[in-house]
C-alpha cells in the first residue's frame, strides 16, 4: 500500500452556497413562523397583559386601554381566598382520580381480550368504540334523560329491589357527580381501549411463546413481559385522559349545569360561568394563567419522574 493510498481523505468542504440555501429556508418558513407566532405567543402576552387589570366588556373600552383599569397583581392574590375556585379545583381533581383509573382497567382488560381472535370479533369492536364517537353534549343529553328520577336508570335498579327506586340522581350532589363520572368513563373507555390494544399489539409475540414454554404463568407473563414493553404506552394513554378529564365540560355542563348549586362545578364549568355571566375577564386571566403554570410545573416534574 502506498503512501497516497494511506493518506486520510480530505475533510467534507461546506458547500459554498450554503447560506443562501439557509436564507432561502427561512424565508420559505417566515409565513408558518409568524401565523404560530400570532397564535400562540400574542394571545398569551394578551392574556398576561389583561391579567393585571380589571378589564371587563363592560368597561365602556377597548381591550388595548385595560391599562386604565391596572390592579397590579390584585387578581392573583384574590385567587388565594377564592373558595370556590379551590373547590371547583378539587372536584376536577376527584373527576381525575376516579375516572382516568376506572378508564385505564377497563380499557387494559378490553384490550387484553381483544389481543386474540374470536367469534364475532369486528362487530364487538366496532360497538365498543361508538361511544368515542358521539359528541360530548349529545352524550350528556343521553345520560341527562337516563338518570332522571323515572329514567332507564332507576328502572333497572327497581329489577332488584322490593320497591321502585326513585334515586334524584342529579338533583342530589354527591350521586350527580357520580352520574357524570358514570358518562366520562362510558364515553372515554373506549380511547383508551384503542391505545393500550395498539400498545399490546406491538408486544413481541415469540418472548410470550417462549415464557410459555418455560412455564410462566399468563399472569407472569404479563407483569414481566406486556407491562415493561408498554411502559411508553400506558404513559401516553394516562397523559391523554388526565389532560381531557381536568377539560370536562360538555356533557357535565348539560347534565347539570355545574348544579345542584356548585356541586358538581369543576373548573371549566367555573371559568365558563364567570366569564359569561360575571364578565369579570381580568380575573378570569389570571385564572387561566396560573392553571397554565401550576399544570406546565406538574408536567415538568411528572415527565422527570418517569424518565427516571
Amino acid at each position: 500500500m502506498t503512501m497516497a493510498d494511506r493518506a486520510p481523505a480530505p475533510a467534507a468542504q461546506p458547500r459554498a452556497d450554503a447560506p443562501e440555501t439557509a436564507r432561502l429556508g427561512f424565508r420559505l418558513t417566515l409565513p408558518a413562523q409568524i401565523l404560530v407566532l400570532f397564535i400562540s405567543v400574542f394571545p398569551l402576552l394578551m392574556q398576561l397583559y389583561i391579567s393585571l387589570t380589571d378589564w371587563s366588556p363592560l368597561s365602556g373600552v377597548s381591550w388595548p386601554h385595560a391599562w386604565e383599569y391596572w390592579n397590579s397583581f390584585a387578581n392573583y392574590t384574590d385567587i388565594l381566598g377564592d373558595g370556590r375556585l379551590w373547590s371547583a379545583l378539587w372536584r376536577t381533581a376527584l373527576v381525575i382520580a376516579v375516572c382516568v383509573p376506572v378508564e385505564f382497567l377497563l380499557g387494559l382488560a378490553l384490550a387484553t381480550l381483544f389481543v386474540d381472535d374470536f367469534p364475532g370479533k369486528r362487530v364487538a369492536y366496532s360497538v365498543l368504540i361508538m361511544p368515542m364517537m358521539v359528541v360530548p353534549a349529545v352524550a350528556g343529553y343521553m345520560f341527562f334523560m337516563l338518570f332522571q328520577s323515572g329514567g332507564p336508570v332507576n328502572d333497572i335498579l327497581s329489577w332488584f329491589t322490593p320497591e321502585p327506586v326513585t334515586l334524584a340522581w342529579l338533583s342530589d350532589p354527591t350521586l350527580a357527580l357520580v352520574a357524570v363520572m358514570v358518562a366520562d368513563i362510558w364515553q372515554w373507555t373506549p380511547l383508551m381501549f384503542l391505545i393500550l390494544l395498539a400498545g399490546l399489539v406491538g408486544v413481541p409475540d415469540d418472548q410470550l411463546k417462549a415464557a410459555a414454554l418455560l412455564g410462566a404463568s399468563p399472569w407472569a407473563r404479563f407483569r414481566t413481559i406486556v407491562i415493561p414493553r408498554m411502559k411508553t404506552i400506558i404513559v401516553i394513554a394516562l397523559s391523554i385522559r388526565v389532560i381531557e378529564a381536568f377539560k370536562i365540560f360538555d356533557t357535565l355542563y348539560i347534565m347539570t349545569g355545574g348544579g345542584p348549586g356548585v356541586a358538581t362545578e369543576t373548573i371549566s364549568v367555573y371559568i365558563y360561568k364567570i366569564t359569561t355571566q360575571d364578565l369579570i375577564w381580568g380575573y378570569v386571566a389570571a385564572i387561566a394563567l396560573f392553571i397554565l403554570v401550576a399544570l406546565s410545573v406538574a408536567a415538568v416534574w411528572a415527565m422527570k419522574r418517569m424518565a427516571k
